[in-house]
């Protein structure tokens, strides 16, 4: 990681979940964790200052986490528009997947895990940023380059796929 006190904000399922990953995550001194009991406070944060990775449960009552994420993906009103996003969840379906890439969630953790498992995911995606697509419809990461022997045009998208495939070919 290239820029000390890097932010990770935090949306769990529970506050006891949302205190053990803060915690395990503060543990890496390069990080700034902020963790969110709700979605509005989330967004009223992301709004006025950058937050570089966002560690969300897709297994939250309410507001879909996926929406959150694409809600964010779409706002032009935030500080830092290309930050990483990282989904919790128990089980991962064909309709979480979709939900999941039309969002523009860069990886997805089954739980249970380690904290100690995301936090070295946070790290890994914190050192090998890279451009996210620039449409204006999308602001994830570049997909499309899944076809053997294709190769989109760089338009100023990404190009890369993710550390930890985030959902298998044959699935």
């Amino acid at each position: 990681m290239s820029q000390p006190g890097r932010i990770v904000a935090v949306l769990a399922a529970n506050p006891a979940l949302s205190s053990v990953l803060t915690m395990v995550l503060r543990s890496d001194s390069r990080l700034r964790v902020r963790p969110f009991e709700s979605e509005v406070a989330l967004l009223t944060y992301i709004r006025i200052a950058p937050v570089d990775v966002l560690v969300v449960d897709l297994d939250r009552d309410g507001e879909s986490a996926a929406g959150i994420v694409a809600a964010l993906r779409a706002d032009r009103g935030i500080v830092r528009e290309d930050f990483q996003a990282i989904a919790l969840t128990r089980t991962v379906t064909t309709a979480l997947r979709e939900k999941s890439i039309a969002a523009g969630i860069d990886e997805v953790i089954v739980k249970p895990m380690s904290p100690r498992h995301l936090l070295e995911r946070v790290i890994a995606r914190l050192e090998r940023e890279r451009p996210f697509v620039l449409a204006p419809r999308y602001r994830g990461p570049e997909r499309r380059n899944r076809l053997p022997g294709t190769r989109p045009a760089n338009h100023g998208r990404r190009l890369g796929d993710n550390v930890v495939e985030l959902f298998p070919e044959n699935a």
